[in-house]
């Protein structure tokens, strides 16, 4: 046991995993990816996942680290959101309770991996813990690609990635004492092609929850030339995420070296502090 267990679920995005698994390969123990059995989503929609996908699996994986987990995901009469929590715990169990369980999505690229392992191993005790945990990094989410390089939130937001005990509430959120770590990854959330960014929409776990005409019509507004103009760009509270700013790039991989090399993209240690003392003292007596 106390392996680093990696999870992604696979859906209509696959195609990003071939930028989100090659950052956490050599720093995992095992890779599974999760996929709907009847290429499902979690609104009942049909997905294709073409073969050349599994052919690049074979390509890249080595080392053998990369399993796929093929089940019934989708449960017709549940919310999207209940067959997300209803998916990830059955990837968590498939992954095996007493290990570090991580679970990504697959446009989540990770900048430095290795550390964050390095961390996990470092606190292997709450494996056997009986208190949940969760392990919090910070992610950078991409608004809008436009010309000459991606419109990106002017804020880092946290996000759950591994737990030692899968209760989830939320997606990843289990509703427990968070630990944050000082771990990036860039969020390629929004940023796709319209046609592709509708689908998302229509069938990830906050699809009932979203104006998808209002958040529309401003992704379709706003670009390279005129962002600092306008405010509130989430999808769910729009003013979560006030500002944008630009990074320049001509494809993704440029994009995610540049936003490495930016060197203020780094979490202070007296925030993280300050987080880590707040959820400590949150749930000390509970």
């Amino acid at each position: 046991m106390s392996k680093i267990q990696v999870g992604f679920l696979v859906s209509y995005d696959y195609e990003l995993l071939k930028f989100a698994i090659p950052p956490i390969y050599e720093d995992s123990d095992t890779i599974f990816l999760a996929i709907d059995k009847n290429r499902k989503t979690w609104n009942g929609s049909d997905i294709q996942i073409d073969s050349s996908f599994f052919e690049w699996i074979k390509t890249f994986d080595t080392q053998n680290k990369i399993e796929i987990y093929e089940d019934e995901f989708y449960v017709s009469g549940l919310t999207t959101m209940e067959c997300e929590i209803r998916e990830r715990k059955l990837l968590a169990e498939k992954m095996g309770i007493g290990n570090w369980l991580i679970q990504l999505d697959s446009d989540e690229y990770f900048f430095d991996f290795k550390s964050f392992t390095k961390y996990l191993i470092a606190n292997n005790h709450y494996l056997t813990s009986k208190k949940q945990i969760q392990i919090c990094c910070f992610k950078i989410n991409l608004y809008k690609n436009v010309k000459g390089g991606v419109l990106y939130v002017d804020k880092f937001d946290k996000f759950m990635v591994a737990t030692n005990i899968p209760n989830y509430k939320v997606g990843r959120h289990g509703k427990c004492r968070s630990i944050y770590v000082s771990s990036i990854a860039l969020h390629d959330c929004l940023s796709r092609e319209r046609e592709d960014l509708i689908k998302k929409l229509d069938n990830w776990g906050h699809n009932g929850d979203i104006d998808k005409e209002s958040f529309m019509k401003k992704w379709d507004t706003v670009n390279e030339t005129n962002y600092k103009d306008h405010e509130g760009f989430f999808y769910l509270e729009p003013m979560h995420w006030k500002t944008l700013q630009f990074m320049k790039g001509n494809s993704l991989s440029e994009i995610l070296n540049n936003f490495k090399n930016d060197k203020s993209m780094r979490i202070s240690d007296l925030f993280l502090k300050m987080k880590n003392f707040g959820q400590w003292f949150k749930f000390l007596f509970k």
